[in-house]
């Protein structure tokens, strides 16, 4: 990669690990499902000027349907069941959570769509699965904290919102193969915004939320979603999707870095070691990292 271009992705896995801070700033005063709402319908605003100066506004219109299900399954609920988790765990840990999302890619694509892996792949699968069950055994509270969310509520969320991640990939290769991503980033966007609009007037929250919630917020929107998605389709375009996939591995540092620095969040080595083994898994099932044996030469 050229230097620019690995300073997009530096860049792009600041923004997402930004974004589990933000979280955890909005979502006590906004509520889960309104902050998702001006997330989405503010990232989705910000993105329309973009699609119309692509000329890409035409494959929004023509595959709508499709989108507005990515719309739900990447975006309106796994943002709503991070936020809710949010509210009882820490950006770092959400994030080591978050990074499994390839790693249930790999395994929908095996049961729905018959992509047997490899034996590497699957040996990821495995190994990626057991440090999420490691690191979430070791965490797990029932006891609800002060918003009423427990811990062992909120990885259940984090798990069932990288799950819905994995689905929606799966189903955007089955159903807009060769649809123009901007449509389908905007389109998303907007879409999820529509589906949450009554939710979020019911939950909209008796006392108005505060500056520094409004700035969450708006950052959610701007940053990491409107400005995040056109770095992560750049990157795509100029090096290719393992490539721009590699911000995966990124992320939780990020997170992490965020955490300690504004929230006082600091990492303890058992997150620090479910997260290394996570990201072991996620390398090994999504390709990205191949062991090969040496070749032993025979006389």
């Amino acid at each position: 990669m050229r230097q620019r271009d690995v300073a997009e992705l530096v860049l792009l896995a600041a923004l997402w690990g930004a974004s589990f801070l933000f979280m955890r700033v909005g979502a006590p005063e906004f509520g889960p499902v309104p902050l998702v709402f001006v997330r989405l319908l503010v990232a989705g605003l910000v993105l329309l000027p973009l699609l119309a100066w692509a000329g890409q506004g035409a494959a929004l219109r023509q595959h709508w349907r499709a989108i507005a299900v990515v719309g739900l399954l990447n975006s309106a609920f796994p943002f709503v069941f991070f936020s809710i988790a949010a509210l009882a765990l820490g950006a770092a840990l959400m994030s080591v959570f978050n990074a499994t999302a390839p790693i249930w890619g790999a395994l929908v694509a095996w049961v729905w769509l018959g992509e047997k892996p490899t034996r590497w792949r699957a040996t990821g699968l495995v190994v990626g699965i057991a440090g999420v069950v490691g690191l979430a055994w070791g965490k797990s509270d029932f006891r609800a904290g002060e918003h009423g969310v427990s811990p062992a509520l909120g990885i259940a969320l984090c798990v069932a919102a990288t799950l819905l991640y994995g689905v929606a990939a799966n189903f955007s290769r089955k159903k807009l193969a060769g649809v123009a991503p901007m449509a389908q980033a905007t389109g998303s966007q907007l879409s999820g915004a529509v589906l949450l609009a009554l939710p979020a007037w019911v939950s909209w929250p008796a006392a108005a939320p505060g500056p520094a919630a409004w700035g969450a917020a708006l950052g959610l929107a701007v940053a990491c979603s409107a400005l995040a998605y056109v770095l992560y389709f750049r990157l795509i375009a100029h090096v290719g999707a393992p490539n721009a996939m590699s911000v995966t591995f990124l992320i939780p540092a990020f997170a992490m870095l965020w955490g300690w620095l504004l929230l006082g969040e600091a990492p303890t080595p058992t997150m620090l070691a479910g997260c290394a083994v996570i990201l072991l898994g996620t390398a090994l099932a999504t390709g990205l990292l191949v062991p090969r044996w040496p070749r032993v030469e025979r006389a």
